[in-house]
């Protein structure tokens, strides 16, 4: 962007620091050259936040991507230049980025991958999308309660300690969650909660939508409600649902009816 940048980094070792210095003093070295200045080039350190890929990753994708139409700099992402945007919508192999992890959360086949994605997110220009990164546990961590937890297992909780009563009444708020949606749903399809989720039929990828949009549930933890689908049909479920809305006006109210009952539960 116009004063600070975004990475997507999934790093084998613990060496992220040593990454983020190279990237910065190169870069800075770079426009010190070519302005013929000197000293520093960015404010303050990175900020890392270790993210949960299944539940957050594709939504972060996107959501990223689409930063510079948000901004008002392009009407379209491909537009804007500065961007791994354009390597994600094209076939051509781009050695810089590594984009199949996302395009197998959107699409099982590698030919089609890159045009689902473009339409993925593309759609949704306009449609002021929640930022996935606004419920940060203890400002570092963005995942469901299972992985907060094993994250806070491997590290040293005192650097958390301070914060971790609020952001665990707000984790547990989001989690619990999950009980309303489902009183909600089966309610409103007149069916059982057992039924719910073993029974196949559009209200299971309403169900799998709400689920991914209100809840810390991972996607792993969503399948495994709905008979152990896989985190990617999880995904995709979500994703043509959206894409469905987006054409029917019928199904678009009818989930807005669902979120507004959801909403007076909630509130």
């Amino acid at each position: 962007m116009s004063n600070h940048y975004h990475l997507v980094i999934e790093t084998p070792d613990a060496n992220l620091s040593k990454i983020m210095h190279y990237v910065n003093g190169s870069y800075t070295t770079y426009v010190n050259i070519k302005k013929k200045r000197s000293g520093h080039l960015f404010q303050g350190r990175y900020k890392a936040i270790l993210l949960e890929r299944d539940s957050y990753l594709l939504e972060l994708s996107r959501y990223l991507h689409l930063n510079p139409v948000r901004a008002g700099l392009v009407q379209k992402p491909d537009q804007y230049p500065y961007s791994s945007y354009g390597a994600y919508i094209s076939k051509k192999n781009d050695d810089l980025i590594s984009r199949d992890l996302v395009w197998a959360m959107i699409s099982t086949d590698p030919n089609q991958a890159f045009r689902k994605y473009r339409d993925f997110v593309e759609g949704a220009v306009g449609k002021g999308l929640k930022n996935p990164l606004e419920k940060v546990y203890a400002g570092m961590i963005a995942g469901g309660k299972q992985f907060i937890q094993e994250v806070l297992q491997r590290i040293d909780g005192q650097k958390v300690v301070k914060k971790e009563v609020s952001f665990r009444n707000e984790l547990k708020t989001a989690v619990d969650f999950k009980e309303f949606i489902m009183e909600v749903l089966c309610s409103h399809y007149g069916i059982a909660r057992e039924e719910f989720f073993t029974k196949k039929g559009g209200f299971r990828n309403i169900g799998i939508y709400l689920l991914k949009k209100y809840t810390s549930l991972t996607n792993e933890e969503i399948g495994r409600l709905f008979n152990d689908i896989s985190y990617s049909a999880v995904t995709q479920a979500s994703t043509r649902l959206i894409q469905k809305m987006a054409e029917d006006k019928n199904l678009k109210k009818e989930i807005e009816s669902l979120e507004a009952k959801l909403s007076k539960v909630k509130g």
